[in-house]
């Protein structure tokens, strides 16, 4: 009765001997180059996420600047000027044409996702005033991570 639930000492120590034996070299060479095949494959997708993500906030960041823009405008019949710049959403601007109804539009001025402060011109190149991110390099022009992105864009 007890060969029924406990097997036989051989069959028992060559199962355990199988058991003890370990991967060999080339198994474990075949699962390595396995997981360097899909790390290949999974990892360029994933940084390319960040990058897209940057940029998606990026143009958030520029739509509400414009918003806050055009509530200056209401505000004061005209925009800042370029050299008041997008401070003026924060702090009244002391100089030259200063605002006769400043309101504070803006708690705090963002950064892009880069790091680099929004480029605000007045007037715009491609709009009545123009909002810009200059993209990962923080240089105008440039291509994928590093285009501009600004608020003539959708």
């Amino acid at each position: 009765m007890t060969q029924a639930i406990f097997p036989s000492a051989p069959s028992y120590q060559r199962q355990l001997a199988r058991v003890q034996a370990g991967f060999t070299l080339i198994e474990l060479m075949v699962v390595l180059l396995i997981l360097g095949v899909l790390a290949a494959l999974i990892v360029p997708s994933v940084l390319d996420r960040a990058d897209d993500a940057k940029g998606t906030a990026a143009k958030t960041d520029v739509s509400n600047l414009m918003q806050a823009l055009k509530l200056y405008k209401l505000d004061n019949s005209r925009y800042p000027s370029t050299e008041q710049g997008l401070a003026a959403l924060v702090s009244k601007p002391t100089a030259e044409p200063v605002p006769p109804n400043w309101k504070k539009n803006l708690d705090q001025l963002p950064k892009d996702p880069w790091g680099n402060p929004y480029v605000y011109l007045n007037p715009g190149v491609k709009g009545e005033v123009d909002v810009m991110s200059l993209g990962a390099d923080g240089q105008p022009g440039g291509e994928g991570k590093n285009a501009d992105i600004g608020s003539w864009q959708p």
